[in-house]
């Protein structure tokens, strides 16, 4: 294994994670998911050894990163936060240039198979056309790519990224998560990566790293959704405390739609209804009614003639 954590206790003054175990190895990409201040920041600068532990060890390639120097966690580890200080008069290709100079004094000039590694990036990440573009003249989404080249410019063998796909639009997010996948499977690294967009981002992961009540559960993707009915449940997204669910019978994507479009619009107990999905059509019924609706829409008007 690559990466290692062991009994570790993880937080500032208090502890946010308690007795972590969990590995990765190269070649794999792992999302890591949890609710807004459950440490998965915190998480991810302890590997980095920028949080000491509160006790318990990580290990990068058999290595205590409480013994490695900052210069040789740069080496195994690539980095990207999702809040990162743009450099002033910097474009596009200076940025993810940057990722080699880990290697190199700053004043040195890039080597031909660099530059020409640099350009690849470019492509991959679609910025060829912003690359003279200053980095202060780019978009949200076109920003986070090219912080993201940079990581892939430092050629380590693990890159960790803080919510890499968040100001991007899902055409981008798919380039990012395809790209990242890439590179576990093509050139062996190891991915780490936090994600609000879990639901997409899972589909291109192997393993999971889900941080809930102070532990951290590890696992095949597939194994940690069904261990937690919240993350398969669409009561995840229930926002209206006065709403009691209706017996919904579809494919999960259809019944997280239909969960969230009826809770969203009706603030009553509709316990007393099913949905069904049946060839593309909804069938709605209870012990007095029995109904088809085509979309959406059509459900809503008609629950509101019923209620």
């Amino acid at each position: 294994m690559h990466l290692k954590i062991n009994q570790a206790n993880i937080g500032y003054n208090k502890t946010l994670i308690s007795n972590a175990n969990a590995h990765l190895n190269l070649g794999e990409v792992c999302l890591l998911i949890g609710n807004n201040g459950v440490g998965k920041t915190t998480l991810i600068k302890s590997i980095l050894h920028q949080i000491t532990l509160l006790s318990g060890e990580i290990f990068i390639n058999n290595k205590n990163v409480k013994h490695l120097s900052v210069k040789e966690i740069a080496e195994y580890v690539a980095v990207v936060f999702s809040k990162a200080v743009i450099p002033q008069n910097y474009t596009v290709e200076d940025l993810i240039s940057l990722g080699k100079y880990i290697y190199y004094p700053f004043y040195f000039e890039l080597k031909n198979d660099d530059q020409k590694e640099v350009l690849n990036i470019i492509e991959q990440l679609d910025l060829a056309q912003y690359k003279n573009i200053l980095l202060k003249n780019l978009s949200d989404g076109n920003l986070q790519k090219a912080f993201i080249g940079r990581a892939l410019t430092q050629n380590s063998p693990v890159i960790i990224l803080d919510e890499p796909t968040t100001h991007l639009d899902e055409q981008n997010k798919i380039i990012i998560l395809k790209t990242l996948r890439k590179l576990a499977k093509k050139q062996n690294k190891l991915i780490l990566f936090s994600s609000h967009d879990w639901r997409l981002a899972k589909e291109f992961a192997d393993k999971i790293w889900y941080l809930k009540d102070n532990q951290l559960y590890s696992g095949i993707v597939e194994d940690v959704l069904l261990q937690h009915e919240e993350l398969i449940n669409p009561s995840l997204f229930k926002i209206n405390k006065n709403f009691a669910a209706p017996k919904i019978i579809a494919p999960d994507f259809y019944k997280e739609m239909l969960y969230s479009l009826l809770q969203k619009n009706f603030q009553r107990d509709l316990s007393a209804l099913n949905f069904e999905l049946q060839n593309n059509t909804w069938i709605i019924s209870s012990t007095t009614i029995k109904h088809q609706c085509g979309s959406f829409e059509e459900i809503v008007n008609f629950v509101k003639t019923i209620y």
